[in-house]
């Protein structure tokens, strides 16, 4: 069980008021790596322990014989049932984790974590995110976590969740996942030691996280995330994906997640918009990615949706340039001269593939590691 000392130190890093860095804000147009080899983190995935309001339910296992990557399953007093897509259980959260090279649980050294939120509607353990983010740390000594969030979770705290129970997803993520990682991981569990980035859906939630938690993560990213909720096409695709089964079954009421969108309702909305609320963001490191959708007549679904997240970005942009907010602006538009194969659609795998190589480096030269 969970030790009273892991504990005190869990609460002793939430609380850490350790010097910050910055970062300066730019344009890029190239992070494309060549494809390098996982490599073994070790021969026995780690066994978890319950704690913070979780059961574990299923022991890590490894997802293939690289034996880097392993999921994990877990319940949650917070979300207690949730909207499923095919083959999730409601109430069971499969978490997954892909660990550094060498990594060994009987060892000192002690390892910096990013966390990365998958969007709507996508699984947590999707075999695309396992092989981006494996090569994207191939040679780093970073431990990365994806939760489950739902398909539609939206990474908050629902305001109506009605008959499903509580869908506390924030406090199921910031309160109750990253003390049991920490208590059950080599991670050096202190601010200096995360970050957090997303996309679509999860880039929404990592701003979100980050902005009112600063003080647990030192980095934060958004991939194509909607980050403007005060934009209504941002405000129709959210109620969009209340009331289509293809986000999950059942399907939930529109004012389930915010209350109701419109004036003089909607207060939550305006209120959990990230774009608008930058401040708290300050002395963290900051990046965003985006195309432009490229040729619009190319796969016009995903290239209007990227169009349209496009401009939350420029919005946030905006925004932490007028608060004198350092970061990042990667805006690849057609993708020609960002990865081979990206075209600027918005759920684009080499897209997708360059933006967390670039993320990881730029982390890596700010998180506290081995």
């Amino acid at each position: 069980m969970i030790t009273d000392e892991l504990r005190a130190l869990h609460a002793r890093a939430a609380s850490s008021s350790e010097p910050r860095s910055t970062s300066k804000s730019l344009f890029l147009t190239a992070a494309w790596g060549p494809a390098v080899p996982a490599a073994h983190a070790g021969t026995t995935p780690p066994r978890f322990d319950d704690g913070f309001g979780i059961t574990v339910t299923r022991q890590p296992a490894w997802v293939d014989a690289e034996e880097r990557t392993f999921t994990f399953t877990v319940r949650s007093d917070q979300v207690p049932a949730y909207t499923v897509l095919p083959g999730q259980v409601s109430g069971e959260h499969v978490i997954m984790v892909t660990l550094p090279a060498g990594y060994d649980s009987t060892a000192a050294a002690r390892y910096p974590v990013h966390y990365t939120l998958h969007g709507a509607p996508e699984y947590p353990n999707a075999s695309r995110t396992k092989r981006i983010v494996e090569q994207a740390t191939a040679a780093v000594p970073l431990i990365t976590v994806t939760p489950n969030g739902g398909g539609r979770g939206w990474y908050s705290n629902w305001v109506n969740p009605g008959a499903l129970g509580p869908q506390n997803w924030q406090f199921f993520h910031l309160d109750q996942l990253i003390p049991l990682i920490d208590t059950n991981l080599k991670t050096i569990p202190t601010r200096q030691g995360r970050a957090i980035s997303g996309h679509s859906m999860g880039g929404f939630g990592a701003f979100r996280y980050a902005e009112h938690r600063p003080d647990l993560f030192s980095y934060v990213g958004s991939f194509s995330g909607d980050l403007d909720l005060v934009n209504p096409e941002i405000r129709a695709a959210v109620v969009a994906s209340t009331q289509l089964e293809s986000y999950g079954v059942p399907i939930v009421p529109i004012d389930a997640i915010f209350g109701l969108p419109v004036w003089p309702l909607d207060g939550v909305w305006n209120a959990q918009s990230p774009a608008q609320h930058v401040a708290s963001l300050r002395g963290m490191g900051v990046a965003m990615y985006t195309g432009d959708g490229g040729n619009l007549l190319d796969d016009p679904v995903q290239a209007v949706a990227e169009n349209r997240v496009r401009q939350t970005a420029l919005v946030t942009a905006a925004n932490l340039t007028a608060a004198g907010i350092p970061h990042h602006f990667i805006d690849y538009h057609d993708g020609s001269t960002w990865a081979p194969g990206c075209t600027g659609k918005h759920s684009q795998e080499p897209c997708l593939q360059a933006d967390m190589n670039h993320f990881v480096r730029l982390i890596m030269q700010q998180l506290q590691n081995p």
